[in-house]
């Protein structure tokens, strides 16, 4: 950490704007921003590429092959909103951690009515991300390959049960081992996210090249530009299904005089959920604020970063922001960091995010009929594409590389969801410790050292929950950590709207459609969290009849 954090320049005294319960910011001079070169570009990779890989998640895995498998990719234009929304809402709580050096929840916290309140209300919303979903499903595949490619049934095998719970217990634990290595935690996560996005990619790319066909291409592209398009009901069973009868375009109905298409509300909850994954989802994306201070971005360079336990000797992390002067020669190096941050977050999180929607997509649609997703059991659906990818190769390339493909198909499963494990474990450390390391007057009381030592101690207080509440049925945790997920994340969008314009100085605020953009996004996300707790509650059932 610089040593400039620890003292403000002179002749300029940073403004204590919000609540007085929060300390005032240090002050210190922006630095310049890097060049983009050919030579660097990896290196000046940042949040995106963590955040990236967590696109294809356990929703985009398990939710989104059971919607376009029955639906196609007419839907899929609900995830385009989606992820147009989180990437302006990534940019823009980056836009207070380059002025501040401050992560977006200490942002939070400075608005009043203060850290007291802001503190009891996130912790409610961000409740359901404690529960440690990801490596209880994780543990689906892992045993699936075990058992020959038989799904696990622990409800009913006493074997299958103890199978299971060994499994999610050393995944979960596994997940967490990231976390205490590397020096920055960043870096750790990095190198597994990078991991996970070539071997994920790379296979599901080879996949769609060679055995996929181009008019499934021409769904899934064309899917996410279907906007309004919804799913009716067609009086069909299940088996009798065809996809593109099943969904109808709501203006063109009623332009066409048809009048408003009637909608089928039997799988809401599922589309929803689609809609509402797609990217990261839930407060899942304010560690972006985080990374860009770790990174060293913006004012992050003079702030510090939290260390891992291990390897992290001379990194510490400030109390408090810094802030710099607005000036003419301080205000187009933040123009150049600004655009900095919306590269990362464009070129990197924001494609990985259609791709890790597309290529699951592909793999429903082009080996899954919608009788297929009948069954109860989402891994159950999981192993039937891995045999129609099977069935698919093998009558093309053989035996040998068919029986590969089934592999690497529920492979893949266990690689979308355990080290996605350790971002959303480190995700919601991070962002209470960072909270809590600035508005807490008795953690500011210790030494910038020790905030290594602060994110151990909750790292093993989640460790000892985690391992607690996955003596619960993997199905249970999942209906528990997203019942609330799109509400929280539409709070928030409309809290860094009140944020960014209130205690940024005029010239770093945002523009008045972007304003407007993050508004809207937050309506969105919070009727998709209204629908996703009508769902979860039974009440969309009586509420639709």
């Amino acid at each position: 950490m610089s040593q400039e954090a620890t003292g403000n320049d002179a002749g300029y005294e940073a403004p204590h704007i919000g609540s007085k319960a929060m300390p005032r910011w240090n002050t210190g001079e922006l630095i310049e921003a890097p060049k983009f070169t050919s030579r660097n570009w990896f290196a000046l990779l940042g949040p995106g590429l963590i955040m990236g890989g967590s696109a294809i998640g356990g929703g985009e895995w398990l939710v989104g092959p059971k919607v376009t498998a029955v639906y196609g990719g007419s839907l899929l234009w609900l995830a385009t909103l989606s992820v147009l929304g989180q990437v302006l809402y990534n940019i823009e709580i980056s836009r207070y951690t380059l002025y501040t050096g401050e992560p977006i929840f200490t942002g939070k916290f400075r608005l009043a009515p203060g850290p007291k309140f802001w503190v009891i209300a996130y912790l409610l919303f961000d409740f359901g991300s404690v529960f440690p979903y990801l490596a209880a499903n994780a543990a689906t595949p892992v045993a699936t390959l075990l058992k020959g490619g038989v799904v696990p049934d622990p409800e009913t095998i006493s074997s299958d049960w103890w199978l299971m719970k060994g499994l999610a217990y050393a995944i979960f634990i596994g997940a967490l081992i990231p976390l205490l290595f590397g020096g920055k935690i960043y870096r750790s996560l990095k190198v597994v996210m990078t991991f996970k996005l070539i071997v994920v990619f790379g296979f599901l790319l080879f996949l769609a090249f060679m055995y996929s066909k181009g008019e499934t291409w021409v769904e899934i592209i064309t899917g996410f530009f279907k906007f309004g398009t919804v799913p009716i009901q067609t009086g069909l069973e299940a088996t009798e299904v065809v996809r593109g009868e099943n969904v109808q375009n709501i203006f063109t109905s009623i332009f066409s005089g048809q009048g408003f298409p009637k909608i089928d509300f039997t799988m809401i909850g599922f589309i929803a959920a689609l809609a509402a994954i797609a990217g990261s989802g839930g407060l899942s994306n304010t560690p972006t604020s985080n990374y860009t201070r770790d990174q060293g971005w913006g004012m992050g360079h003079h702030v510090g970063a939290i260390p891992s336990a291990i390897g992290g000797h001379d990194i510490e992390l400030s109390h408090v922001g810094t802030v710099f002067e607005v000036t003419d020669e301080s205000l187009p190096r933040w123009r150049r960091w600004y655009k900095h941050v919306a590269r990362d977050q464009l070129v990197v999180w924001l494609p990985a995010c259609f791709i890790g929607l597309a290529l699951p997509a592909m793999l429903s649609i082009q080996f899954l009929q919608p009788a297929d997703t009948q069954v109860d059991n989402q891994w159950t659906m999981a192993v039937m594409t891995a045999e129609g990818v099977q069935n698919a190769v093998e009558n093309e390339s053989g035996a040998g590389l068919g029986s590969f493909c089934w592999f690497m198909t529920i492979f893949c499963g266990f690689l979308v969801l355990a080290p996605t494990m350790s971002a959303s474990a480190d995700g919601i450390i991070r962002r209470w410790v960072d909270a809590f390391w600035t508005a807490s007057a008795k953690l500011r009381a210790m030494d910038p050292k020790h905030i290594k030592v602060v994110y151990l101690r909750v790292l093993v207080a989640y460790s000892i929950f985690g391992i607690f509440m996955l003596s619960l049925p993997p199905g249970d945790l999942i209906k528990y950590a997203t019942m609330f997920f799109n509400i929280a994340l539409g709070i928030s969008c409309w809290h860094t709207v009140a944020i960014n314009t209130t205690l940024l100085p005029r010239p770093l605020r945002p523009h008045l459609l972007i304003r407007v953009g993050l508004i809207f996004a937050g309506m969105y996300f919070f009727m998709l969290g209204t629908l996703s707790v009508l769902q979860q509650t039974k009440l969309l059932e009586k509420i639709t009849g």
